[in-house]
């Protein structure tokens, strides 16, 4: 990657990282709002108790099928990946899980950079072209996610209603589908017609960008585009789109075998409609982990179903948990494995 995409990421990187960063902050603030909206109200004794009686092998099947979901997770990027250079799913897995890793424990969901840093180091991919798969992925991710929403829009009425959850979740998800299919048609569009995609942006390059800069921004520009190719494909499109279904089923079965490890029980479809609210709301901004963002949300539709507040919490944060630890502690596991640490010189990482 050329040295002025490698200096750009750098002073990204060091931006994101310092720990005083406004970004930061106000995701703290944002959580610490989530997590009051979330435990207002909650009886601390009874969510010990529910806590305490709860039967903790059921976690066992959950991180189980979670690790499946994470295998096809590596599975659709190889997908997207195949027009740039064929990379078997064994070798991205581990590079998937170091990426969810850094999602998990740093902000600004450096995670999703840290992976594309390391495909370029072990297989040659641009960082650029790499980034253009993730940001796919997260389009098709959104995308599964309100129709896990939509398939259960009788259910939102009891959501907005009996929850006391502020907002109203029928317009978000509407307002949310506009721009999720709204990105999704112009990288369709960008990836079928790239000459005339790349004509606008040079144009747009030449006429708002520094002269000094116009060379590096087309080559990252160029670069991005190529990361696009796979949508060019029908079949890689819907393979894309078939995987995205299969990952978040199998993330909402892992809701399903955590909710038998607590006395109550709601409908498969219930379950659907917490995963796919939570996982929009992670997309607000906040403390690293998803603090907050995750557990309100997810308490909110619990209780909308009747749920008590104190099963709905122990059950959420429990699930919480059991999402965000596993993967960690195995990304932690593989990034050590590449002898790769967040204080190296990551510049190096990014040169040709």
């Amino acid at each position: 990657m050329p040295r002025g995409e490698s200096n750009s990421f750098s002073r990204w990187y060091n931006r994101v990282m310092k720990i005083k960063n406004w970004q930061f902050w106000l995701g703290v603030l944002i959580s610490v709002l989530f997590i009051w909206l979330a435990l207002r109200g909650l009886h601390l004794n009874d969510f010990w108790g529910t806590v305490q009686k709860a039967n903790y092998w059921w976690l066992l099947p959950g991180i189980g099928v979670y690790f499946v979901g994470v295998w096809v997770r590596a599975w659709r990027w190889h997908y997207l990946l195949v027009p740039i250079k064929k990379i078997p799913t064994r070798t991205i897995f581990p590079i998937t899980t170091i990426g969810y890793m850094g999602n998990n424990i740093y902000p600004a969901r450096a995670g999703e950079v840290l992976r594309a840093v390391i495909l370029k180091r072990k297989e040659g991919v641009p960082v650029s072209a790499s980034l253009a798969t993730i940001i796919v992925e997260r389009i098709f991710d959104g995308v599964v996610m309100l129709a896990f929403v939509f398939v259960n829009l009788p259910e939102l009425a009891k959501l907005t209603g009996a929850s006391g959850f502020v907002g109203n979740i029928q317009q978000v998800a509407i307002i949310g589908t506009g721009v999720f299919l709204g990105a999704l048609a112009v990288f369709l569009l960008a990836a079928m017609f790239p000459q005339v995609t790349f004509k606008i942006g040079a144009w747009s390059i030449e006429h708002f960008v520094p002269q000094r800069l116009q060379e590096k921004i087309t080559d990252i520009m160029r670069k991005f585009l190529d990361g696009l190719a796979a949508l060019r494909s029908p079949f890689n499109v819907l393979m894309v789109f078939f995987t995205s279904i299969i990952i978040w089923l199998l993330e909402t079965g892992k809701y399903w075998f955590v909710m038998h490890a607590f006395n109550f029980q709601v409908s498969f479809f219930a379950l659907m409609l917490m995963n796919g609210i939570v996982n929009l709301a992670t997309t607000i901004p906040s403390a690293p982990g998803y603090v907050g963002t995750f557990d309100a949300p997810g308490i909110a539709v619990l209780t909308a179903y009747g749920v008590n507040q104190a099963t709905a919490a122990g059950y959420t944060l429990t699930l919480h948990v059991a999402l965000w630890l596993p993967i960690t502690l195995l990304g932690m596991y593989y990034m050590a494995r590449e002898g790769l640490k967040w204080s190296d010189d990551l510049r190096t990482e990014m040169e040709k």
